[in-house]
């Protein structure tokens, strides 16, 4: 049973929507003084948790006041309660009061008014994993009730988009999913749609020897030796560099990917072209992008290849950019919270980077990175979708999903969606709706942090994402990053170590192996 004060602070954030199912919280009583024999006598006098009106004649609250039901409206010590009507039964359950009208809809009793709920003898969210079979319903985190009936599902007595054959519907991982007697299997995503998936119970792990990794930059003042020896000592296999055609960035990789290759690590390959053709000037059109990036990353690949590099990313935070994302401080949890006249700018570079990429190293991986809860990005593109909701665009498809994830993004495994609603695992979406590997490509907390608590959050960290590499094939962490020049991010200023932060990395490392 949630408290008032959560109760009341969700409706407002929710209006007129449904709330969890306790959503009449301690009701308007007052907390009183529950030392007092007074209010000890009111609450022994209180009539029995799950008193309902019939059969019973009234009900006593914890206050002592006599709650009736008189043609078909719900009276408090004689004065009707507000606006109610048509009632068909009268609850007492957790200390609170509600009401049930004819056609089904519970009320709870917030001091002043009546507010939809779900019954509150439903309990509260489902356990995850709960399936239908065998349970009658399941719960959400907003207190929906969602339930089958001959195949086809419903949210609150309503139907949920064009169902039918329903065979199984799931909660799994913040999300509501189902399988069509055909095995097929559909999510249920923020914008009220069912989109293909695999089933997302299915464990799924990562290839070992990629999972630590560092970010790092092509114009650092370390050697390339420097550098294998740095990532040695810490026992990373992993580093992500960016660079774009130009002789300078690009020169300067090859020669790190040479010595990597010798030292047998491995170089992630950062192609940095994003939906500019210069500076503050978007490119004219999505071919524009598309051939600009798919000429720079076909050159990049070719002075790559010879030297083994394998993984490439392509574009950086592109869906965070200011033409893209509407509000920056959406969760880009749905389509429309991006801009519709934009995006194919934005998928013209990204599948340019991809194809150019491709026609080079036709076996290479490429991934396309994301923020916060970009997944109506990442869905969008993957099946061709305008964020107005159109279709038949040209898709995008990657061979790794790479996502970033600093601490005020939320918790990955359950980050909030928009208004931050309640959270969802990130990875075991993305594992059953794309399918291939999870990279985390860049994470740390803030720039402000201390540095024990930045080791602390280091280790923490890498403790959540080791878990969860066997089962949600989360393949690489990056962790932003080997050097920022100050103690802002790095593990090292110019090779001396900030010790904290160094130190909890390296302890992690050592103690967890990537086997």
């Amino acid at each position: 049973m949630i408290n008032r004060r959560q109760f009341l602070g969700r409706v407002a954030a929710l209006g007129g929507s449904y709330v969890l199912s306790a959503c009449g919280g301690a009701s308007d009583f007052g907390a009183g003084d529950s030392a007092t024999a007074k209010a000890a006598a009111k609450a022994a006098a209180a009539s029995a948790n799950g008193t309902t009106i019939p059969p019973a004649n009234s009900i006593i609250d914890n206050q002592g006041a006599v709650w009736t039901l008189v043609g078909g409206s719900v009276y408090k010590d004689g004065v009707k309660a507000n606006n109610n009507y048509n009632v068909s039964m009268v609850l007492w359950y957790g200390g609170s009061v509600y009401h049930q009208g004819t056609g089904g809809q519970f009320y709870g009793w917030n001091g002043t008014t009546w507010i939809a709920c779900n019954d509150p003898r439903l309990g509260g969210t489902s356990a995850d994993g709960t399936t239908i079979p065998s349970a009658s319903y399941i719960i959400d985190k907003l207190g929906n009730v969602w339930t089958v009936v001959n195949g086809v599902i419903y949210r609150n007595n309503n139907t949920v988009g064009n169902t039918y054959n329903v065979s199984l519907l799931l909660w799994y991982g913040g999300k509501i999913w189902h399988r069509g007697t055909g095995g097929q299997f559909y999510v249920f995503t923020d914008a009220g749609t069912w989109l293909p998936c695999n089933d997302p119970r299915i464990v799924s792990a990562a290839t070992a020897g990629t999972f630590y990794g560092i970010n790092g930059h092509y114009d650092y003042r370390y050697t390339p030796d420097q550098i294998v020896s740095i990532m040695k000592r810490m026992g990373c296999s992993t580093y992500r560099v960016g660079c774009i055609d130009d002789p300078v960035s690009l020169g300067a990789v090859v020669e790190l990917a040479k010595t990597f290759q010798a030292a047998g690590l491995k170089l992630f390959v950062l192609i940095n072209f994003g939906i500019h053709e210069s500076a503050g000037v978007m490119f004219s059109s999505e071919s524009a992008a598309y051939n600009r990036t798919r000429a720079g990353a076909a050159t990049i690949a070719a002075a790559l290849a010879p030297w083994g590099v394998t993984m490439y990313e392509c574009g950086n935070e592109l869906t965070r950019e200011s033409e893209i994302i509407l509000d920056q401080t959406n969760a880009g949890s749905k389509a429309v919270d991006f801009n519709n006249a934009n995006w194919p700018i934005m998928r013209g570079a990204m599948r340019g980077m991809i194809d150019g990429v491709k026609s080079v190293q036709p076996t290479a991986k490429c991934g396309v990175n994301f923020c916060v809860a970009d997944v109506g990005a990442s869905d969008a593109l993957w099946d061709g979708m305008q964020p107005d909701g159109t279709g038949g665009y040209p898709k995008v498809r990657w061979d790794m999903t790479t996502w970033h994830n600093y601490e005020v993004y939320g918790d990955i495994f359950n980050v909030g969606t928009d208004g931050a609603g309640p959270g969802f695992d990130l990875p075991g979406y993305c594992k059953a709706r794309y399918g291939v590997p999870f990279l985390i490509t860049e994470w740390n907390t803030g720039p402000e942090s201390t540095q024990a608590y930045r080791a602390n959050y280091i280790s923490t960290q890498f403790a959540n994402y080791y878990r969860a590499r066997k089962t949600k094939n989360i393949q690489s962490v990056m962790y932003y990053v080997l050097d920022s020049g100050d103690t802002t991010y790095g593990l090292m200023i110019d090779g001396t170590l900030v010790t904290q932060p160094y130190n909890a990395f390296t302890a992690f490392v050592a103690g967890n192996p990537d086997v």
